[in-house]
């Protein structure tokens, strides 16, 4: 039997006013783009969120509960739904009564705290775990970190917290010889067990689905299946993960995306030695093939799957580093506002948007990037944490310029 794990990625960040100037520092602490990020959230919801979830309710009842699939919606996605469109929340709902959708925990606010912070991590971790039991009733027992940002540290930590299964890529420098269709388990853990994307598969359908000068365009549901097929005997699972904004945002409705989606559950389980499954099911099912060692991080992100798109070059470096100082200022404060504030600056995008990468993956780059540079992007974030280290000073915190630099 060889099972199919599908993984989506659900993730809005606060925008920020792009035109938060140096004049406004001590005199405006609003920083947030409201209307743009009403006017997102609301767009996505109608283009991808709310189609897509009616579709795959529709699939989990036509195939009578062989369909599942798992998601993992950061914590800000959940707080813009909730305010913005709660039709959202109530259709993920609707998913979780199925029975037949696993949620995964990950960071809060999107964050790269593992990097740079172990203790806001596990407590992102931790928040984000409560939001999910509190809004779909719903005990996480399996973990993402945020982008996929995964090496053997960041398995140990989330085995101590008593997660049961992590998700990661599937790097070629780190499979080397061996395939992702396999359940693994990470080095140094005896208990946590690791499933690696098929970044191949999934970009199929990501990324590589509306392509006209692909060799493969137009995919039809009968092609991919009977490649996910060709698996059969070469492998245990196949785990395609991929944002879930594929579906009607990154690949728009007239592509045909959703009907490739519509059809493409009954293709697969047309072979009986085939089956869907969650993560937290393929990690109590499955035998670990091997250990796998992953020193160095590596991600999701761009062809070389490492760290680069959010850390390395000094605008990002200077930003981020100047973010993780204010921690133990901000959090002597006690006021949960300012701390969420603070938390809401630490998500990735805001690092993203100052990538400088305009290479293979610039176009990548550009189009999720809000600002005309990076310089801008840069700008902006540091007037805002500027303004944030006057509003600490005014609670009577000491914030001495030199833990900033």
């Amino acid at each position: 039997m060889v099972s199919v794990c599908f993984y989506f990625q659900v993730h809005q960040p606060y925008r920020l006013r792009q035109d938060y100037s140096f004049f406004d520092i001590g005199q405006n602490h609003f920083y947030e783009d409201e209307a743009t990020n009403r006017a997102i959230c609301n767009k996505v919801a109608g283009k991808c969120y709310l189609p897509m979830n009616a579709l795959l309710l529709d699939l989990i009842r036509r195939h009578e509960g062989r369909f599942k699939c798992s998601f993992s919606v950061s914590g800000v996605a959940l707080e813009q739904f909730e305010r913005y469109n709660p039709a959202v929340i109530e259709s993920f709902q609707r998913l979780a009564e199925t029975g037949c959708v696993e949620f995964i925990n990950e960071t809060y606010y999107h964050s790269l705290s593992f990097l740079f912070s172990k203790e806001e991590f596990k407590q992102q971790v931790q928040l984000h775990k409560n939001k999910i039991k509190s809004l779909f009733g719903y005990a996480t027992k399996t973990f993402r970190n945020t982008e996929l940002i995964y090496n053997n540290d960041v398995a140990k930590t989330i085995e101590s917290l008593g997660f049961k299964t992590i998700l990661a890529e599937g790097a070629d420098h780190v499979l080397g010889w061996r395939s992702p269709n396999f359940l693994y388990q990470p080095q140094r853990c005896y208990k946590l067990n690791l499933l690696l994307k098929n970044y191949k598969l999934s970009d199929d359908i990501a990324f590589r689905f509306s392509n006209r000068g692909w060799d493969c365009w137009p995919l039809s549901a009968d092609t991919y299946a009977e490649w996910i097929h060709s698996i059969n005997g070469n492998g245990e699972i196949v785990n395609l993960f991929m944002d879930y904004e594929t579906f009607g945002e990154h690949q728009w409705e007239d592509t045909g995306i959703f009907d490739f989606m519509r059809a493409l559950p009954g293709k697969i389980l047309s072979h009986p030695d085939f089956n869907f499954i969650t993560p937290g099911e393929a990690s109590r099912r499955y035998t670990p093939m091997a250990k796998v060692d992953c020193p160095h991080f590596t991600s999701w992100a761009d062809i070389e799957r490492d760290l680069t798109a959010w850390l390395g070059n000094p605008l990002q470096n200077s930003a981020i580093e100047m973010a993780y100082a204010l921690e133990p200022f901000v959090k002597k404060t006690k006021d949960n506002d300012l701390i969420a504030i603070w938390r809401k600056l630490l998500t990735s995008d805001h690092f993203y948007y100052m990538c400088t990468k305009w290479f293979s993956d610039g176009d990548v780059h550009k189009y999720f990037n809000p600002y005309e540079s990076p310089y801008d992007a840069y700008v902006v974030y540091c007037n805002v944490m500027n303004d944030l280290v006057n509003t600490i000073r005014q609670a009577g915190i000491t914030v001495d310029a030199w833990s900033l630099s």
